[in-house]
């Protein structure tokens, strides 16, 4: 994994990689807006029985959390937040895979495909 970029003043204790936020930037400027921000949440489903997902979203609600990394502004929702502390979102563009990873030291277990943790 890539170095996190540090936030001055976290809202979360959620960290992005350069890469991530290299991609994050590509992203939005295909979409030709800047006033999307980057939306992590955690969900109930999965085989594991909590979800993540990412994508973007112009809103902001009450009681986000929000932290901007180098022009990239990462969002969490209230209770997304104790799901999420201290994981790193990474982005890996390799002949394996490609896409956003996510780093969670609070995940106890995961599923097989990796897409949803407990």
């Amino acid at each position: 994994m890539t170095d996190t970029i540090a936030p001055a003043n976290p809202a979360h204790g959620v960290g992005l990689t350069e890469a991530a936020a290299q991609k994050v930037r590509s992203l939005l400027r295909q979409e030709g807006r800047d006033d999307l921000r980057l939306r992590v949440a955690v969900q109930p489903g999965g085989c594991s029985g909590l979800i993540y997902q990412l994508y973007f979203d112009e809103r902001i609600l009450e009681g986000d959390a929000r932290v901007d990394f180098d022009g990239v502004e990462v969002v969490l929702d209230k209770m997304s937040v104790p799901y999420l502390e201290g994981a790193s979102i990474d982005f890996e563009d390799t002949i394996a895979k490609q896409g956003f990873t996510i780093d969670n030291p609070n995940a106890g277990g995961s599923c097989a495909c990796g897409d949803s943790f407990s």
